[in-house]
């Protein structure tokens, strides 16, 4: 093999080893270093978002219906639907989402008329499971 040949066979192997790395999971999108998923824990879950929600809702001068439950700290903080089992790092993912959010986008998800929901939040879309 000529010298010219190896180093072109080697560009090329190196540029296959770096395309293989830099389009590979990250560590947690599949499960995370041989760690089993953790059931996210809805009730947990639900009082952070809800406390979340109630902040941002002063932060963003939102008055809404779902500012109003989001902030009465005796009214229930919600549930997952039934057969729905996300697991932890979709909450985190979720709740990530929503503390990057800006107000505008957080109005949409406060709004009383088909507020929107993120996708990062949608571990249970509506039909689905």
């Amino acid at each position: 093999m000529t010298h010219e040949l190896r180093r072109i066979v080697l560009r090329v192997g190196f540029a296959a080893y770096v395309i293989a790395f830099c389009a590979a999971p990250v560590p947690g999108d599949g499960g995370g270093c041989g760690k089993d998923p953790v059931s996210l824990d809805g009730p947990a879950f639900f009082e952070s978002k809800k406390a979340l929600d109630c902040s941002r809702c002063r932060e963003c001068d939102v008055h809404t219906r779902a500012c109003e439950v989001a902030c009465d700290y005796e009214a229930p903080a919600g549930e997952l639907p039934r057969g729905c089992d996300p697991v932890e790092h979709d909450g985190d993912v979720c709740i990530r989402a929503l503390l990057d959010a800006d107000c505008d986008e957080y109005r949409s998800f406060l709004r009383d008329d088909s507020p929107e929901t993120p996708t990062e939040c949608n571990f249970c879309p509506r039909g689905g499971g």
